[in-house]
């Protein structure tokens, strides 16, 4: 048998025992979401539950469906994994086009070399673009009007922050800076190393994000486990699973906070100016478990990964134990649901949409492939009052999956663009979608 049609055998009957798990879920989704969310006991299975959505993109004419008295439509196309967004002053805005970068250690043996492959049927794992693009729409009419370029060359980028006339880009192993001129279409000066940033041949969660204290004089940047629950040793670990604080002068950096398995999105409550961040919380110990969250962010805060979830929920997969850290492990403030891989966060400040938005939260929602029935796969709004989460979560861009149970988009970033529209990236898609207010049902025309 020749040898590509034996691996591609093997292949399917991996990936048909791993969905074949008999796990599912026993509570709704909504039973996750919240500042008190259920918790049942675990339920490990000697197999992952896999239960992905295929990425097929978007038919001709598709798009997702916006809540009441909102509208959604493309605001770019045509992109190569569009993943994080980020504003700049004059409105133009800046998309980091990226996927995974090699990651030789974290696909061995057969359940890596799996896993893999279901990833890749999720819609990544093909090479990165390792670049970000400029998006310029200067009346705000929705439609672009200059698209180039920005920079290149990059090493699997994600976050992107603005200080003064430096712009600071995380790359998967190091904050790199670049000069910066208002209304520049095209950087083509060489990177400056900041600060390195764990990476290595496992680098299990390569995505590293990036945002700017309101003075500009520190950096936080988000840096994922190397692992699931320390699997491979809590020396893979070292500044990892935390939120770092760069000195971008000194190029120097500190554990600001840590225990949070996978933080992603970054934003300042306009409140409080509180630093909040969403999380991807640990996977395999049932559908119900555990809840991805957002939280304020405390200097010196411990979140509990690996050694514990929600506080002091012990995760007795972690060997040894450490009920040291346990004891003080921070309860996080609001959970969004298992397994929904919330990623995108911003707060928002404008005044296009309606008054309801302000000052809550949107986030994406990347969807499981650890939970059956399937989580996320959206864009959801909640809502604050008094600098914390009050009440529950609103869809705000749904339908990504069809009725065939396929992927045709995934929401990664969220951003807020100058004229107060949200602007929503889309990895399998390949699409930047942008979500303003309905302005045909302010004309009397009858809901779609």
């Amino acid at each position: 048998m020749p040898m590509r049609r034996r691996a591609s055998l093997l292949l399917a009957v991996a990936v048909t025992a791993l969905v074949a798990c008999g796990e599912s879920a026993t509570l709704p989704v909504s039973a996750g979401i919240g500042p008190e969310p259920e918790l049942p006991p675990p339920n490990p299975t000697l197999l992952p539950t896999v239960n992905v959505a295929p990425a097929t993109g978007w038919p001709e004419g598709g798009e997702p469906v916006a809540a009441p008295g909102l509208e959604v439509a493309a605001f770019a196309d045509g992109l190569d994994h569009p993943r994080w967004l980020y504003v700049l002053p004059n409105g133009d805005v800046l998309v980091a086009e990226t996927d995974a970068p090699p990651k030789p250690e974290d696909r061995k043996g057969i359940r890596g070399w799996v896993m893999g492959m279901l990833m890749q049927r999720a819609g990544s794992g093909e090479p990165s673009a390792n670049r970000i693009t400029l998006l310029r729409d200067a009346d705000g009419n929705g439609v672009v009007e200059t698209r180039t370029v920005f920079l290149e060359g990059l090493n699997s980028p994600f976050g992107m922050a603005l200080v003064g006339d430096e712009l600071f880009v995380a790359n998967t192993d190091a904050v790199v800076r670049f000069p910066y001129e208002a209304g520049q279409t095209r950087i083509t000066s060489a990177a400056e190393t900041v600060v390195d940033l764990p990476a290595g041949p496992i680098n299990h969660h390569w995505t590293k994000n990036v945002i700017a204290s309101r003075d500009g004089s520190r950096l936080y940047v988000t840096s994922g486990s190397n692992s699931n629950v320390a699997e491979n040793g809590m020396a893979a670990e070292v500044n990892r699973a935390a939120i770092l604080e760069v000195d971008p002068q000194a190029g120097t950096l500190r554990v600001f906070a840590s225990g949070l398995r996978n933080p992603n999105g970054l934003a300042w409550h306009p409140d409080t100016g509180d630093l909040w961040t969403t999380v991807n919380e640990r996977d395999e110990i049932g559908s119900d478990l555990v809840p991805d969250y957002m939280t304020s962010v405390r200097d010196g805060g411990f979140y509990g990964w690996p050694y514990s979830y929600f506080g002091q929920h012990v995760d007795i997969r972690v060997k040894p134990q450490r009920p040291d850290l346990v004891e003080r492990a921070i309860v996080p403030d609001y959970a969004l649901g298992a397994h929904t891989a919330s990623l995108g966060l911003a707060f928002y400040e404008g005044r296009l949409l309606p008054s309801r938005y302000l000052h809550g939260a949107f986030v994406g929602q990347h969807g499981s492939w650890n939970r059956r029935p399937r989580s996320g796969y959206k864009v959801v709004f909640i809502p604050f009052r008094d600098g914390k989460p009050a009440g529950q979560t609103e869809d705000v861009l749904s339908g990504f999956v069809n009725a065939a149970g396929e992927a045709m988009g995934r929401p990664v970033g969220v951003a807020v663009d100058r004229h107060g529209a949200l602007l929503v990236a889309d990895d399998v898609g390949d699409v930047i979608w942008r979500v303003t207010p309905d302005d045909r049902r302010a004309a009397g025309a009858l809901p779609r």
